[in-house]
């Protein structure tokens, strides 16, 4: 198991801020459902306990939809979607690497994850549900 670091990060104009711990080799997962496809989404999972938003929950907004289970966050000023809930993990955060400030990743570790045919993809990504509980 990697090491564990703090990562810092945000949206594009700074409104927004967050810090979270997780390894420097990150298990980045690319997905191609409908939303995700649309923002060319990648991100890794955390456990909520991990992750501190330091500074814009009064710029979040939040749009759902299908199950609702998913809350695609996103800075209202800039619209950079920086993390957000999961419909895999609802209870982790999803953080986009590429809103991470540069020197803490090591790498990035890239996996695909079949959206678009969630509920089969979950059944044989049980590894996936996981990843939002801590160790």
């Amino acid at each position: 198991m990697e090491p564990e670091v703090t990562h810092f990060g945000g949206c594009h104009c700074g409104a927004v801020r967050f810090q979270v711990v997780a390894p420097a080799v990150l298990k980045v997962v690319i997905c191609n459902c409908s939303i995700c496809h649309m923002k060319q989404n990648k991100h890794f999972i955390v456990p909520k306990s991990k992750f501190t938003l330091c500074k814009g929950e009064d710029q979040l907004t939040t749009y759902t939809f299908n199950t609702h289970v998913a809350k695609h966050t996103f800075c209202r000023i800039c619209g950079i979607q920086s993390f957000y809930t999961p419909r895999s993990n609802p209870d982790g955060v999803g953080i986009t690497p590429h809103c991470l400030d540069s020197g803490t990743v090591k790498r990035e570790d890239i996996e695909s994850f079949d959206g678009q045919n969630w509920e089969m993809a979950m059944k044989e990504r049980k590894d996936l549900v996981n990843r939002s509980k801590t160790d």
